[in-house]
């Protein structure tokens, strides 16, 4: 295993056989989704197989979700294995009211990428978000979705 070094609290990036995992944490949105563009274009590039993990994500925006649509189609469309980690409803109902469901593909999380990478809070401390950080329900500004 490889972790990708880079002092980035948003993007930690790590790589083995051919596989690599950017997992993203904190708001995706205009501001970040510019920052992270340039990274996130040259793992598509790059990678023969990229999977994108945003169970750390604490909130996105039609940007970000516009982001992570590029980076599957262009992926794919360079013949390389595209997989999008996303456990989270409100994220998942967004894709699936965008319609980009066919297209992101998101799964709940790879079994067979953790064991050969291990759990991502063991990579790198910096990477783990505290619970405190997440929104909620209880949390002004955030709605429930309504399914």
């Amino acid at each position: 295993m490889q972790l990708i070094p880079r002092h980035d609290p948003h993007l930690v990036v790590r790589s083995t056989g051919g596989l690599t995992v950017a997992a993203l944490r904190g708001e995706l949105d205009l501001v970040l989704v510019r920052h992270l563009r340039p990274e996130l274009d040259a793992l598509v590039r790059e990678c023969d197989a990229l999977t994108v993990d945003i169970r750390r994500l604490t909130f996105c925006d039609a940007t970000g979700l516009g982001l992570l649509a590029h980076c599957a189609g262009r992926t794919r469309g360079r013949g390389a294995r595209w997989s999008l980690v996303c456990d989270q409803p409100w994220i998942l109902r967004l894709i699936r009211l965008t319609a980009l469901g066919d297209l992101l593909c998101p799964e709940p999380g790879l079994p067979d990428q953790q064991d050969r990478l291990g759990p991502p809070d063991q990579l790198d401390p910096s990477d783990q978000l505290d619970p405190s950080d997440r929104p909620g329900p209880s949390d002004p500004g955030v709605t429930s979705p309504v399914s």
